[in-house]
């Protein structure tokens, strides 16, 4: 949500406009000015009712002092005073619903509504507009699919070093000498994101005599130390301590991407967006993904990937075989088809593409509407 926040705010100055980001701040700041943006520093992320009214406010104020045609709402809680804040100025606001939020309660439905309130909601994935269709009733047409952008010149084969490629190789546990086929399962170290299950499929695949694959899980676990004991417990309870790492936090992920053959999703929750599917096509390499959420959206089953039954190991081992039996050949062949796509459809331009396209709507409807 971060970084695309800030590709369309650089991207508004480079057009000629003016970027204004209302935050409690963070680590990206230097980032936001050096792209021409300005900070606006209010504790926007606070729920509690006495901030939500000052920041209402306050940020009234701003967008007439500064003259401001158009309010973009990226998150829940700052949706509570800035979506009122531009209606009590007459400005137009839009939203960006980023992720399939949790509704146990009736209160919790409300705030999660507080995001489709707006003149019109960008989702960032077909299956997150799919689920604000289906929960909100909207007319398709307050709706737009805009895919998150990623970095092509980061992601991109051809910018990795012999230097890097051989750090993330050493980091991941991949020797110089490997010759088994290597699947990366990237993402922080939380339960939903699969990591017990892909250890199930390759217990699976060791049992029925596969030993020509490597298993590398890397991930911050933020925390999480009793969940990564447990999945090292699993590993070696499965005897799998030849055939599986736990490689912790890795930054370079477009070396490690390229130092391994397949990318693997096995998350038990549907992926909003899912780049852990997308970054591994951008760099040539198919993917075995779970089928459902935005992956069934980024992938193309047996041309770009392999698609499995969501939380089924023995579903995730048979995947895992194919892509094992397709050889090196065949599998650099779904990865130029993968790269191919994947870069005509989610890059930062074409993000931002859409992403203007829907601002020139909405300010044109206002504008119709006095």
């Amino acid at each position: 949500m971060e970084r695309t926040a800030l590709d369309v705010s650089s991207a508004v100055v480079a057009a000629g406009g003016t970027s204004l980001i209302a935050s409690a701040g963070g680590r990206l700041e230097p980032e936001l000015t050096a792209g021409g943006g300005e900070l606006i520093r209010l504790p926007v992320q606070s729920k509690n009712p006495l901030t939500v009214a000052a920041n209402l406010f306050r940020l009234n104020k701003i967008i007439r002092d500064r003259k401001v045609s158009l309010v973009h709402v990226r998150s829940r809680a700052p949706a509570l005073s800035a979506i009122p804040a531009a209606r009590l100025a007459g400005v137009a606001a839009l939203t960006t619903y980023h992720g399939v939020y949790n509704a146990r309660s009736a209160p919790k439905r409300w705030y999660n509504g507080m995001m489709t309130r707006g003149r019109h909601v960008i989702a960032n994935s077909d299956f997150t507009r799919r689920h604000v269709l289906d929960t909100y009733g909207l007319d398709p047409r307050q709706v737009t699919a805009v895919p998150r952008g990623t970095n092509l010149e980061w992601f991109d084969p051809q910018a990795v070093t012999t230097e890097r490629l051989t750090t993330a190789r050493n980091f991941l546990g991949i020797g110089p000498t490997e010759r088994r086929t290597v699947f990366l399962l990237a993402g922080r170290l939380t339960r939903w994101k699969g990591q017990l299950l892909a250890v199930e499929a390759a217990r699976l695949l060791k049992a029925g005599g596969r030993n020509d694959f490597l298993l590398v899980m890397v991930g911050d676990d933020q925390g999480r130390i009793a969940y990564r004991a447990e999945i090292e417990r699993a590993v070696s309870a499965a005897g799998l301590d030849d055939s599986a790492v736990v490689a912790g936090h890795f930054t370079d992920m477009p070396a490690a991407w390229l130092a391994a053959d397949v990318g693997l999703v096995p998350s038990l929750d549907p992926e909003a967006f899912g780049r852990t599917a997308v970054e591994p096509q951008l760099m040539g390499r198919p993917v075995v993904v779970a089928a459902h959420g935005a992956p069934v959206d980024t992938v193309i089953d047996d041309e770009t990937g392999w698609l499995f039954r969501p939380g089924d190991a023995e579903d995730l081992a048979r995947r895992m075989i194919q892509a094992l039996d397709a050889g090196p050949e065949r599998r650099r062949a779904m990865g130029r088809v993968a790269m191919t796509r994947a870069r005509q459809l989610y890059s930062v331009e074409a993000m931002l593409d859409g992403t203007f396209a829907v601002y020139a709507q909405v300010l044109e409807e206002a504008w119709e509407q006095g």
